[in-house]
């Protein structure tokens, strides 16, 4: 299928849910955590939250949701996050070594495309036979920010030892859940089912993908960076997170693909729930204050589309912060971005920022 049809074809209602899905929310907001040194604009709970985390917390939480992350992300619904800590503690240890590995493979699969060849894949005792080539292994089908070598070499070290690898999974992600986020869930948990009840209200008969996502993110789903989990899934569920502000998430699970986005009230949709409105708008203006992101917006508005090595060098940034800010202003709409001569390069959306104006307006004066 061509990939303008997998993104305009009319998806069926009873394929496309919202949900809270407590388990799969809470190890996501786990796994901002360590995303926070490249992602700005992330909730006020991971800022806090990092802050008074010991190191040793920091670096385990590295370990269990960036190098651990596909041995713990739920493969079904969970009422609670507590029930999947029962789940995983009870669970055979290999069962999370198979589950790891058998998860890269499926993703080497997926980026493969069909009519790939299969048995170019190694099997599961080769890439544990050495620290080298299972590393070597990742380098090959990943990339910065997805591959953290460092934090790889650490986990291949629980990773080939199940029950080492399972204490340090459930003992972290209980620690975690008592000492920062079980409080913070019980906070946040009656606005997210906000949402889940506004989805509700939406009739999706005759709707694509791009509009049901467009709908219900506020956002347009890439078509080269969503394209391959899309094509193969069949399910979609959409679920609200308080903490990842502009951006949005995806967990690729069998032919189930889960979106997770900043909780907001879908478009069309009439409500009272003010902390929703609040949520959305102070993720909008938290973008827009930094005088570095400032001034990029301006450089744009008044030169037109500028490609990233232009802007970091009219504003004398470093490529760090600029692709940071970058990434920030596209994420929440400020800015478009596109493939041009190898490079990408950025556009104003000035409707983006009339908007925001808007939504200010409406919230503060009541019209």
């Amino acid at each position: 299928m061509p990939l303008e049809e997998v993104f305009e074809t009319v998806v069926r209602a009873p394929l496309v849910r919202a949900s809270l899905e407590p388990a799969t929310n809470a190890l996501y907001s786990l796994s901002l955590l360590d995303r926070a040194s490249y992602l700005s604009g992330l909730g006020d709970w991971v800022t806090d939250t990092l802050q008074s985390m010991t190191p040793e917390e920091v670096e385990r939480n590295r370990i269990v949701t960036n190098g651990l992350y596909l041995a713990v992300m739920p493969r079904r619904s969970w009422q609670s996050f507590s029930a999947y800590l029962k789940e995983l503690a009870s669970a055979p240890p290999e069962r999370l070594q198979d589950k790891l590995l058998d998860a890269y493979l499926e993703k080497v699969r997926l980026a493969a495309g069909p009519g790939a060849a299969q048995d170019e894949l190694p099997d599961k005792q080769y890439l544990l036979s050495s620290v080298d080539r299972y590393i070597a292994f990742l380098r090959s089908h990943f990339s910065a920010p997805d591959l953290d070598e460092e934090v790889e070499e650490k986990a291949y070290s629980y990773v080939i030892d199940p029950p080492r690898m399972q204490n340090l999974i459930v003992t972290h992600l209980r620690e975690m859940w008592d000492r920062y986020l079980a409080v913070e869930w019980r906070r946040v948990e009656p606005m997210l089912q906000d949402v889940v009840k506004a989805f509700r209200q939406i009739d999706f008969s005759g709707k694509s993908l791009l509009e049901i996502g467009r709908i219900v993110t506020g956002q347009n789903l890439d078509t080269q960076k969503w394209e391959r989990y899309i094509r193969n899934a069949t399910r979609f569920v959409f679920i609200p997170n308080p903490h990842i502000g502009p951006y949005l998430g995806k967990v690729h699970s069998g032919d189930t693909l889960q979106i997770l986005f900043g909780a907001r009230l879908p478009d069309g949709v009439e409500m009272d729930a003010p902390d929703l409105s609040r949520n959305e708008l102070l993720v909008r203006l938290g973008a827009l204050y930094d005088d570095s992101r400032l001034r990029i917006l301006q450089l744009v508005a008044r030169q037109g589309e500028l490609r990233s090595q232009d802007i970091m060098q009219a504003l004398n940034l470093s490529q760090s912060a600029t692709s940071r800010h970058l990434t920030q202003l596209t994420a929440t709409g400020y800015l478009d971005e596109r493939r041009c001569d190898g490079a990408k390069c950025y556009s104003l959306d000035a409707e983006r920022l009339e908007d925001t104006l808007r939504a200010l307006r409406k919230f503060v004066l009541q019209y």
